[in-house]
């Protein structure tokens, strides 16, 4: 095609930096496309669903162009086919501009396939050499970069391959562009016999393939950093975990200990309940497991201390049935009702009662441990909520449990601890109806809302460094 019309290809250029980033943007908002982009590996199938999400709008936009005159914006398959070769390899890319030339040979232009296939070939090669990770850093604003390329070629030649994909994408748009010239009617490309056009032809489109590139790459740096976020909130939750667990097995252990001479057979029969609760402390264990699972957690440890009490201790359940499949917090009870032996039963003489209860109410999962043992201290009633401090006396496991609910839920959960003199102490927890899925929706929130948190840590911090007087120090 000859275009010498010099306003025509300069707003056909600008429109085509503006599709481009619309087509980008738009797939960017797809949870589909998104997922599919940021696979580490993909199968065959995953991989053709990822270049038709690519290549349908963009086969639209040729289809635009051969049927609308004057309107040659709408074909970027050159520069779409050099992404498909950079992101996905030369065959994933072939697959793609084959079906990018389709409207083209619908209209005669029988060269586009071929050259298509030459340009899928050329870029998933240098994808090859130059790894996925320079390709997701190229920019075409190189100024600055190309200032340093050449300060480092000055002191030790060599090609930065940043600068290799900026000469590689102009030099192979100046050759389409060339056929064009030779062939108008057997392919489509922009042309200027003006070299001085011709050089902004060649020099846009390392713009337009830039541009999808660091948009989606925005999107990957997003995932990472929620990616990471999650890591730290459950690296927190799991400390938070495992601080419950020395303090239960110091407790278990004397109680062993005080049975080994004189009762080894119930010795034996704890440290056999023991092994079974260490089974699952020492598996990796999820962050949220049916209610049902913990209960049972529970029951090997109420046996425990049920044969370190005798017969001061009794254990009543009030489990409503319609709670059993609930998603609760893993290691949610058993601290609680470690702080209802040790700082309500163990100081009276007769012992005591301890009483788990379950129901729904109020479209919320209500788990209640009380016990009517001595009470946290005397002087009245004591109701100290999930945001409130929670006296001394209700130990670490009770205030781990406040900790770990107010991460999980903020305010949708409550920790209510009620407590009377010679009375007894009552904790309820109150918490949302949740599923598995649920449970792993709670957690990708957390991650972005310490994502968040980091990011705006970082940029006080960026704030306040620019605000330190410069040149001025403290000796």
């Amino acid at each position: 095609m000859h275009a010498s019309d010099s306003k025509l290809i300069f707003i056909t250029l600008l429109v085509e930096l503006g599709v481009a980033a619309a087509v980008a943007s738009s797939l960017a908002r797809s949870t589909v496309f998104k997922r599919l982009l940021l696979l580490k590996y993909r199968t065959p199938r995953e991989t053709l669903h990822l270049v038709a999400w690519i290549c349908i709008p963009l086969m639209l936009g040729v289809l635009v162009r051969v049927r609308v005159p004057n309107f040659l914006a709408a074909d970027i398959s050159f520069q779409a086919t050099a992404i498909l070769g950079l992101l996905l390899g030369p065959w994933a890319a072939m697959i793609g501009a084959a079906a990018l030339s389709l409207p083209a040979i619908g209209h005669h232009e029988w060269f586009a396939l071929p050259v298509n296939l030459i340009v899928a070939a050329i870029f998933g090669a240098y994808r090859r050499v130059a790894g996925e990770e320079n390709i997701w850093t190229f920019s075409p604003l190189i100024d600055l970069s190309l200032y340093r390329w050449i300060r480092r070629t000055v002191t030790w030649p060599h090609l930065d391959r940043q600068i290799f994909l900026l000469l590689l994408l102009t030099a192979t748009q100046f050759a389409t562009s060339l056929l064009s010239h030779l062939y108008p009617q057997r392919y489509f490309a922009l042309y200027s016999s003006s070299w001085l056009i011709e050089l902004v032809i060649c020099a846009c489109a390392p713009v337009v393939v830039g541009i999808p590139l660091k948009i989606w790459n925005a999107v990957r740096i997003e995932h990472k950093l929620e990616e990471q976020s999650r890591l730290l909130l459950e690296a927190r939750l799991d400390a938070l975990q495992r601080q419950i667990n020395p303090h239960f097995l110091f407790n278990t252990l004397n109680s062993i200990a005080s049975l080994i001479r004189s009762q080894p057979d119930l010795a034996r029969e704890m440290i056999v309940k023991l092994s079974n609760i260490l089974r699952v402390l020492l598996r990796d264990r999820e962050a949220f497991v049916p209610l049902s699972e913990e209960l049972a957690f529970t029951d090997d440890y109420l046996d425990i201390e049920v044969v370190r009490f005798g017969e001061k201790l009794r254990v009543v359940k009030e489990i409503s049935p319609d709670t059993l499949d609930i998603i609760v917090p893993s290691m949610l009870l058993q601290p609680l009702i470690e702080n209802s032996i040790k700082h309500g039963l163990e100081p009276r003489i007769s012992g005591g009662t301890i009483t788990l209860r379950s129901r729904i109410a109020d479209n919320r999962l209500l788990l209640e441990i009380e016990d009517d043992g001595v009470g946290l201290e005397p002087g009245g009633p004591i109701i100290a909520p999930v945001s409130g401090l929670v006296r001394e006396g209700a130990g670490i496991g009770m205030r781990n449990v406040r900790e770990r609910i107010h991460v999980l839920y903020g305010d949708e959960a409550s920790v209510d601890i009620v407590s009377r003199p010679c009375r007894g102490t009552r904790v309820s927890l109150r918490m949302p109806l949740a599923t598995r899925e649920e449970g792993d929706e709670i957690l990708t929130m957390l991650a972005e809302t310490v994502r968040q948190s980091l990011n705006t840590i970082e940029s006080q911090r960026q704030r306040f460094a620019k605000m330190r007087p410069v040149g001025k120090r403290n000796d």
